[in-house]
């Protein structure tokens, strides 16, 4: 365990130097230097690339997870598994760029009237395709090597810097919309590059595959889950963008860039989950590759508590701070249209982050399968959602549509995990952490408000993560939250002592 408690904690640290960077970046460089028209640009741009390369990765990344155990042998390179995993996206690259390349014709009229800027821009998307399936699919052989570290500080970290690198450029006009767009593209490019040579530095790489090595059982296994998974992951991908593609086509570029702003005040709040997530998913791999449910359970349960117990905490800062952030960020006036955005979004994450471990656990079972019963029935659901709430209320529409679809989604998937694989992340300790959240918001109605918002920020939040760490360590919600309690209480005493 040795390795995974170093590399979980790298990867936190990593992860929380990257919540700043993106928290500065998003916050005060592209409020203040980019228009909200740029934004849903670039956002656009990135969502659609995203949206292909996930169906190009044919399903990469969770088959890794889930067989890597059968290939899994230093000394024989892994047979083959690092040429299978290049191979396969590879392929995936050649049917859905070129599809994408088909669709711009319906492209072009579902943008055309709100979001024709898009449209310039449309052939950008073809490389940020091919660099964002590849830096998934090196991100993931490195977790599967139990090594989060690195490819963290590569998405949170160098990524976010080239891109604040970008921004600043194109707000001080070193460089043109275009070079904005092409900085963009350009740094998911540099990220495959910093990882590639990470991994030829740090894991197997070879290339040498013995074809004999995969049965016939095992091939038409991973044949049926990728299948599966690229049905499923064309659900997924549609619905996790659904809301800003038709913002964009509905309200414009421009409501699309606040409605981006405030999803990502509102997205913070799974960000701790992002290592428990990568570093707990191969152990539920192993744990269900010998069907050992017991443990998949009691890892469910786990991450599920300590992941609504982070991202409800950092949810109650942000919505009790809202109106200080939005006068504290630039032009702050206009983005605060997205206000309840940011609280219907983060009603979606704090679903999300506690239901979401188990869809890993349906993936890595035999029963993959059953997720796909209800996809299209989601996607669905979220057309008709958007497309009644948006014209109603604007992009706080848009985000109540998300949280509708979240809701039906995850409840259907948990039902499927308790059913299939036992799976139940709820426990006492969930009911005492919803108890104590709306503690706090009650408590925080009765705090005094200051004039200055940096100030009324910091006293308030001081406060709610006082009464939050008390009630916290008086319900005795998590054994592991108990005993770095107790050691923290110990330092202070120490302290005051000396």
């Amino acid at each position: 365990m040795g390795i995974v408690i170093r590399q979980s904690i790298k990867g936190t640290v990593i992860t929380y130097i990257g919540a700043f960077i993106g928290f500065i970046t998003t916050m005060f460089v592209v409020t203040r230097f980019l228009k909200p028209e740029d934004i849903g640009l670039t956002k656009v741009i990135l969502e659609a690339g995203m949206m292909f390369a996930t169906l190009a990765q044919l399903g990469t990344s969770a088959s890794a997870m889930r067989f890597f155990p059968y290939f899994k042998n230093e000394k024989t390179k892994h047979n083959g598994f690092f040429f299978y995993l290049l191979v396969l996206p590879l392929i995936g690259c050649l049917i859905f760029i070129p599809l994408y390349l088909l669709l711009r014709q319906p492209v072009t009229l579902f943008f055309a009237e709100k979001s024709a800027l898009f449209i310039s821009y449309y052939y950008w998307i073809v490389p940020l395709i091919f660099f964002i399936v590849y830096v998934a699919v090196f991100e993931t052989y490195s977790n599967i090597n139990m090594r989060i570290a690195m490819p963290k500080l590569n998405r949170e970290v160098i990524v976010r810097l080239l891109l604040m690198a970008v921004y600043l450029l194109y707000g001080n006009h070193i460089i043109s919309r275009d070079g904005l767009v092409a900085g963009v593209v350009i740094t998911y490019g540099l990220a495959l590059l910093v990882l590639l040579a990470y991994i030829y530095k740090t894991s197997v790489t070879s290339l040498r595959h013995n074809p004999s090595f995969v049965s016939k059982p095992l091939r038409k296994d991973i044949a049926r889950y990728t299948a599966f998974l690229i049905i499923g992951a064309l659900g997924g991908t549609i619905l996790n963008r659904l809301d800003l593609f038709m913002i964009s086509s509905q309200l414009g570029l421009s409501h699309a860039g606040i409605f981006s702003i405030a999803f990502y005040m509102a997205a913070i709040i799974d960000i701790p989950s992002r290592s428990i997530t990568s570093i707990s998913s191969p152990l539920a791999a192993n744990a269900l590759k010998e069907a050992d449910f017991e443990t998949a359970n009691a890892l469910y349960k786990k991450v599920s508590l300590h992941q609504l117990m982070i991202g409800g905490l950092i949810f109650i800062f942000v919505w009790t701070n809202i109106d200080n952030i939005f006068a504290i960020i630039p032009n702050g006036a206009v983005y605060a249209e997205g206000k309840w955005v940011v609280f219907f979004i983060g009603i979606a994450k704090l679903i999300e982050i506690t239901l979401g471990f188990g869809g890993i656990l349906i993936s890595f079972s035999r029963y993959y399968y059953w997720s796909l019963y209800f996809t299209f029935f989601i996607i669905a659901i979220g057309v008709l959602t958007n497309a009644f709430f948006i014209p109603l209320f604007g992009i706080a529409g848009a985000a109540i549509a998300t949280t509708i679809s979240c809701l039906l989604s995850y409840g259907a998937q948990q039902w499927i995990v308790l059913k299939k694989v036992k799976g139940n992340p709820y426990s006492l300790g969930t009911l005492k952490l919803i108890l104590i959240f709306l503690l706090l918001i009650g408590l925080n109605a009765f705090w005094f408000t200051l004039a200055n918002p940096w100030l009324d920020g910091f006293c308030r939040t001081l406060f709610l993560a006082l009464a939050g760490a008390a009630l916290l360590y008086i319900a005795k919600v998590s054994d592991d939250v108990q005993r770095t309690l107790k050691v923290i209480a110990v330092k202070l005493k120490i302290r005051r002592k000396m």
